[in-house]
């Protein structure tokens, strides 16, 4: 079975994947400066449930299989790809109307299940999330794939991913930086759409390039 210095050390190269900024993190901390600690906390939520899917997938021996099957994974970048330029669009939409947003949120902030579904949707729609997942397991997985072993090290990248999730969401719903945030609505908003934009358009490239 595993030890307890593997966990450790697969739980670090976990914790260095899901703290970097990127589409998940950057939406966490801007969602927790506009709407606040609740709906930031039932979003990062969603995120790590849609982490735990290409989890599951990777642990189970299909994420292998994925990376190998290039035209499902070829599907899976565009459908993401797609995604991500559709949350780059409504960000800057966002940015233009930066009056009515607040009206706007308090509406939006009632239904958690919407949030919930948006972080799950964002972070299961990146086929990249299980090279992330790999890359982590392989750092302590050597000559343990055992089920136990595999389970261990599941729950310990879950384990890590709520804990990123909730920090980023306590972090940025703090009364200052959310302050600093109305102030600076406008560009924060388009710097956003701006790293949806970017992502998205990273995995369509990826996607026609069959990588």
């Amino acid at each position: 079975m595993i030890d307890i210095f593997s966990l450790l050390t697969i739980g670090f190269a976990f914790f260095v994947v899901a703290v970097s900024p990127g589409p998940a993190t950057l939406s966490n901390a801007t969602i927790a400066m506009s709407e606040g600690r609740k709906v930031a906390l039932v979003y990062g939520l969603g995120l790590s449930s849609g982490m735990f899917l290409w989890g599951l997938v990777a642990v189970s021996g299909m994420g292998a299989i994925l990376q190998s099957s290039v035209y499902v994974l070829m599907v899976l970048k565009v459908l993401g790809g797609l995604y991500l330029l559709r949350l780059a669009y409504v960000s800057f939409k966002a940015s233009l109307a930066v009056e009515n947003q607040q009206n706007l949120a308090h509406m939006q902030a009632t239904s958690y299940r919407k949030w919930f579904m948006r972080g799950f949707i964002l972070n299961s729609s990146n086929p990249k999330t299980v090279v992330a997942w790999m890359a982590a397991l392989s750092m302590g997985m050597q000559g343990h794939n055992d089920l136990m072993s595999l389970t261990l090290a599941l729950l310990t990248c879950m384990l890590v991913g709520y804990l990123v999730n909730i920090l980023y969401s306590l972090v940025f719903s703090i009364q200052g930086i959310m302050g600093t945030y109305q102030k600076c609505r406008r560009w924060v908003e388009r710097a956003t759409a701006s790293m949806f934009a970017l992502a998205g358009l990273g995995l369509l490239k990826s996607a026609l390039n069959r990588s």
